[in-house]
């Protein structure tokens, strides 16, 4: 019997979306599932939501507290991250890397983790 996951985590690429003329530049993302979706981006800290958000947002917009999450295309997907302080910090998916993050993330046993938006 194999041993099975308490948490999952995978490393993605991301854009940066900016109002820069430059092409947006691409940045290595953690995320992780324990019960909830962590994301952690270089720069902007770590945001904690509910699993059932990114999978609504990969089908259609939606949001929560500072997070909303829509899909661009039939293969991307955009996640806007609101700071108080500082703005907004925009990113753009594969919709396939979260896809499959999605997937491996019901396969693990994690403990239930209260529902809401952190950071």
């Amino acid at each position: 019997m194999s041993a099975v996951e308490q948490y999952v985590e995978q490393y993605a690429r991301a854009r940066v979306v900016t109002d820069s003329p430059e092409a947006p530049r691409a940045v290595p993302v953690m995320l992780r599932y324990d019960g909830r979706i962590h994301v952690t981006l270089p720069d902007s800290g770590e945001w904690v939501f509910p699993r059932d958000l990114l999978e609504r947002g990969l089908r259609g917009p939606v949001s929560a507290g500072d997070v909303r999450i829509w899909p661009c295309g039939r293969v991307q997907v955009v996640i806007e991250f609101h700071e108080h302080a500082n703005g907004a910090t925009v990113v753009q998916f594969d919709a396939k890397a979260l896809i499959r993050f999605l997937r491996r993330t019901y396969t693990t046993v994690a403990p239930v983790a209260p529902q809401g938006i952190t950071r």
